[in-house]
């Protein structure tokens, strides 16, 4: 038997419509308006479709709400052969369906129209939702579907431990309707006890534009603020609150990410499975793994007389999938030392730890009011922590520690003035050793000439830097160019000019010289398919010395706030300088080892890498003690 096939895409749906007779001119008149009816359906034109049944008001609304209520993606319609109906001037046309649902599988049942001549000599599908589906039998049924999410999976720890479990939030909206004193209404929601800042010019307009009884949503917080700003909320009448469980980051916030009722954008990113009322990831590891962590729903649809959950007998139903936890480095006991060094600042700030020996992340965090993952994201000036790397390639030249290196106040570049930090200066017989213990920008950029124009970048790349790096997770990895000229250079060996690093970077730095090569960090070590490999090996000797003079930092130079530390740390400070203010303002930077851990501390707009980022590096070493 020959199959003749009509296909018609419509905008939401692709429907294919296939008829085991042969689609001709002579196909009887009954025939030929079941196809015109399933041929309309099948291009989502439901006005169209309707138009070929006894009640095409019905029929527009029903065929138009079936689409939208089961997320229909594709249809296979495949009729049967024409059969008598029991009445005169009727006839059925049964037909095979098969609905591949939005993230539920393929739904088949069979179905059939029944095709009646009108007094007008006309065919009409006699429409009833039965046509949609047999179980169909009131006038008042309908297909519903259910959704049932799995619980949410958790984002791990190494030692297994859930680092975003499920916790009490409360959501907070504004009821326009009930709203008396909107003065009183924004000014509870400025509350600094929120904890977050509130945009109460944009949320006056959203509740200006909303109607009567429609809840604006504000902010969701957590259960602690919730309670200590209840009683302030509360008497602001107009504002209300409902509490419900969700995935809440108890440490790392900013890496692991949020979850929020889904927007246009965090939706596409969830992919067919999620529904616009979901909670879907909203930024950091929630985001990037939200397929994996959510799972997908289980799916019942019900042939139901009302809307009533449960109600009405199940027709189809789609097993889902549970989420799978996402598995990461991240050591609870350094992650906690490193939150603790950064309590006190502030000031937007970072520390990142890793293992030297394998790369593996160990701590990530960030202390800033907003959301922002600065500890693999910032892009920042590295100041004198780059000495690490320009030290490296000098050494690579012929450079030894002893090599005499003067340091005087300033040094002048083609008429450009650089200046050590605070105008000090060292005396005679200085050599290199003293100039990176003591962070002397005049002596390196003395040595410029040791160095050709592509040797930081090049030396850069042993360390990783300006490399992609697949960690599991959204970073930065640097960006050393190639100087353009002599002031260029001058100003990238002490970490300035073009030069940026993320404090992710720096501390893969330090892990490189205690290692005494290049691994590339990781976080989520199940999903990184490729690790970058530096081009090239650092030697052997030049790693010794700068082992050596990393120590010496401590010892005897700008990194005394590790002194009495134990387990031989070694350090670099940087004091990073940048925009156009004179004296221009500084961030603090201080990078080192100890043992099999290596760390960066970053303080954005923070002051002096020794004075300011060297005591929050010591407490952080202290904590693991």
């Amino acid at each position: 038997m020959r199959h003749v096939c009509v296909n018609a895409v419509g905008l939401t749906a692709a429907l294919v419509v296939c008829f085991a007779t042969a689609c001709s001119d002579q196909d009887d008149e009954a025939t030929r308006t079941a196809r015109s009816f399933l041929s309309a359906w099948a291009a989502g034109d439901v006005e169209k479709a309707a138009s070929f049944t006894d009640a095409p008001v019905q029929a527009k609304e029903e065929l138009a709400r079936i689409d939208e209520e089961l997320g229909i993606k594709k249809t296979r319609l495949t009729p049967g052969t024409k059969q008598d109906a029991q009445r005169e001037g009727a006839a059925r046309v049964p037909f095979r369906v098969e609905l591949t649902l939005s993230g539920a599988g393929t739904w088949r049942y069979r179905s059939s129209a029944e095709v009646r001549k009108s007094e007008g000599g006309d065919w009409k599908v006699h429409f009833t939702p039965a046509v949609l589906h047999p179980e169909l039998k009131e006038p008042t049924s309908r297909l519903m579907l259910d959704r049932e999410l799995p619980p949410r999976a958790g984002i791990l720890a190494a030692d297994g431990s859930n680092l975003a479990p499920e916790t009490t939030v409360w959501a907070v909206s504004v009821w326009p309707a009930k709203v008396k004193d909107p003065r009183r209404v924004y000014r509870a929601l400025e509350d600094p006890e929120l904890g977050v800042d509130i945009d109460t010019d944009a949320l006056k307009s959203r509740v200006k534009a909303a109607k009567p009884d429609q809840a604006v949503p504000v902010v969701t917080l957590r259960d602690g603020v919730f309670r200590k700003v209840r009683d302030n909320l509360s008497a602001a009448r107009g504002l209300q609150f409902h509490d419900f469980e969700r995935a809440v980051a108890t440490t790392a916030k900013p890496l692991i990410g949020s979850v929020q009722p889904a927007t246009a954008e965090t939706l596409k990113n969830a992919g067919p499975d999620a529904a616009a009322t979901d909670a879907v990831g909203a930024s950091g590891l929630q985001y990037r793994y939200q397929k994996q962590l959510a799972g997908t729903p289980d799916i019942t649809v019900r042939a139901a007389a009302t809307p009533a959950f449960g109600d009405g007998r199940v027709v189809y139903r789609s097993k889902g999938t549970p989420g799978k936890p996402v598995e990461t480095t991240l050591d609870p006991p350094t992650q906690r030392a490193a939150e603790a060094a950064l309590a006190s600042t502030e000031k937007k700030a970072a520390l990142v730890a890793l293992r030297p020996s394998t790369g593996e992340i160990l701590a990530v965090a960030n202390a800033s009011d907003s959301a922002e993952n600065l500890a693999f994201n910032g892009r920042y000036p590295p100041g004198s922590t780059f000495k690490v790397i320009t030290g490296a390639a000098l050494l690579q030249s012929g450079v030894t520690p002893r090599t005499p290196a003067p340091c005087p106040r300033t040094a002048n570049v083609n008429g450009q003035k650089f200046q050590n930090q605070d105008a000090f200066d060292l005396p005679e017989g200085t050599t290199f050793r003293d100039d990176f213990a003591r962070s002397c920008n005049t002596g390196f950029i003395g040595l410029r000439d040791k160095l050709g124009d592509g040797a930081l970048t090049d030396m850069a790349g042993r360390f990783g830097i300006g490399a992609s790096w697949d960690v599991g997770a959204v970073t930065f990895d640097g960006r050393v160019p190639t100087h353009a000229s002599d002031n260029d250079k001058a100003a990238a060996m002490i970490g300035q000019g073009e030069v940026e690093v993320s404090p992710l970077a720096m501390a893969s730095v330090a892990a490189t010289v205690k290692e005494g090569s290049f691994k590339q960090p990781v976080l989520v070590p199940r999903v990184v398919q490729k690790k970058h490999k530096a081009a090239r090996e650092l030697d052997a000797a030049v790693v010794r010395q700068l082992r050596a003079l990393m120590g010496a930092v401590v010892t005897d130079g700008s990194g005394s706030a590790l002194r009495g530390i134990s387990g031989r740390p070694g350090a670099k400070t940087g004091t990073a300088e940048f925009g156009a203010d004179s004296p221009p303002r500084t961030h603090a930077w201080m990078i080192g080892f100890r043992g099999d851990l290596a760390f960066a501390v970053f303080l954005e707009d923070g002051g002096s890498g020794g004075k300011d980022a060297g005591p929050v590096a010591a407490s952080f070493l202290r904590g693991l003690n």
